[in-house]
This record gives C-alpha cells, structure tokens and sequence, in this order.
C-alpha cells in the first residue's frame, strides 16, 4: 500500500489562507505516496489524530523561523515569521520525534529542526555572512546555481554515491551552530550547512535546497523523495 504523506501547511498573509506548492505534492506522488495537507493547528490532540493516520511527514519551506526559538530577537525587517505555524511545528516535530515517523525537511524544514532540537540560525544571510555564492536565486527556481560537497560516511552519499552535487537555493536564512543531535550530511562550498540528519532517527533527513522545484529533470532530487517515501512504507 502506498503511504500517507502529511505536509505542514503553507500559509499567505495578504489571503489569509492556507496554500501548498504543488512539488511538494507532486513530489511525494512521483516517489510513491499520497500527500495529504495538514490544517494550521497547534491542538496536540489534534495532532496526535493527524500522526497516528500518516506514515510520514514533510516539513515544507515558508516563513521564516522565529529567533525567539533559538533565544534571539529579530535583527532587522528582513525577519518575518508567522507564530502559529511555528506553534504548530513545535507540536508536530515534538510528537515525530516521539513516534520515531520518517520526516524529510526542506528550506525552513532544516532550520526549524535545527532550531527547536538546540540549534541557532542565521537571520539574515546577506548581513551575518559573507559569500560569493548564489543562495537566493531568481527563476527558473529548478536551475542549479552552486555546488554542495556530501560528506562520505553521510546516508545521502551512500544514497547518491557522490562527492558532490549542483543544487538550486532560495532562502535568506541558514543553520548557524548545529545542534547536538544532528549530523551534517552536505555543506555548500562557503561552508553553510545543506543537509542534515538526525543521528537517532529510523529516518529524518532534512536539506536547504529545494527538491521539490527539481525533481522532474533531476534525478538525485527524485531520489530523495523516493527514499523518504521507501522508509514511510516500513
């Protein structure tokens, strides 16, 4: 049987309303599951109703983590963040966790993950750190702009087996001090942190560029859906 994909929601200020990129569908379809959009909801009850009729869980790209998770302030305008998503993912990575259900983050995805398990962020690449490299490209969003360097002894490498990878990028913000529990599987060449797993998980890899704008011309991309969907089935 195929598996139940549950994916956090997006959420547009100006609509008030609650949308979803189809990659992140499509993706999760092509690889061999059913995604299944999540309502904007915090209610651990809820939640755990959600949980126990999913196989796994995608952590979506968006807005903008809250500093205050990581114990800091907003360093200027370029920092939106929205507190009920935040609220919500709290609940629901809290709860994955617990359950030990296959998870795969992108974009916001890592940094949220990177951020609630001890981690801190990046607020603003263009002003706390310095790079040549392209990590906020313009479309065609499925264009790789710069290289990321997988570590060999990382699940990805084994998955991919190779060193490195083009990749596309759109995002201002970026794992900063990684937390205890994570492991690096890639890095950009400027050193940012691409991908990530958690060490004591059956299955919980997270990356910063977007698979889900590629995976329809890119094989490696549609890889990773499938083996996250493959590990969902377990």
């Amino acid at each position: 049987m195929k598996p139940i994909i549950g994916i956090i929601p997006l959420f547009d200020d100006e609509k008030d309303s609650l949308w979803m990129l189809p990659g992140y569908m499509n993706g999760i379809a092509e690889a061999g599951g059913i995604p299944v959009m999540f309502p904007l909801t915090s209610d651990a009850e809820d939640i755990e109703e959600l949980l126990n009729n999913v196989q796994g869980v995608l952590f979506t790209g968006g807005h903008d983590v809250n500093p205050a998770i990581y114990n800091e302030t907003p360093i200027n305008g370029t920092v939106s963040f929205l507190k009920e998503r935040d609220d919500m993912e709290s609940e629901v990575l809290k709860q994955v966790l617990e359950k030990d259900i296959p998870l795969l983050g992108i974009c916001r995805g890592i940094q949220f993950i990177n951020a609630y398990l001890g981690g801190s962020l990046y607020q603003d690449i263009p002003t706390q750190f310095k790079t040549m490299l392209n990590h906020h490209q313009t479309p065609p969003y499925n264009k790789p702009v710069h290289k990321v360097n997988i570590k060999e002894d990382s699940p990805l490498y084994t998955l991919l087996n190779k060193k490195s990878l083009e990749v596309n990028s759109y995002h201002h913000q970026a794992v900063k001090d990684l937390a205890e529990r994570l492991n690096v599987m890639a890095l950009a060449e400027d050193g940012l942190v691409e991908a990530i797993e958690i060490k004591d998980k059956k299955f919980a890899w997270a990356f910063q560029w977007h698979p889900e704008f590629s995976y329809m011309n890119d094989e490696d991309s549609l890889k990773i859906f499938k083996e996250f969907v493959e590990h969902c089935r377990v």
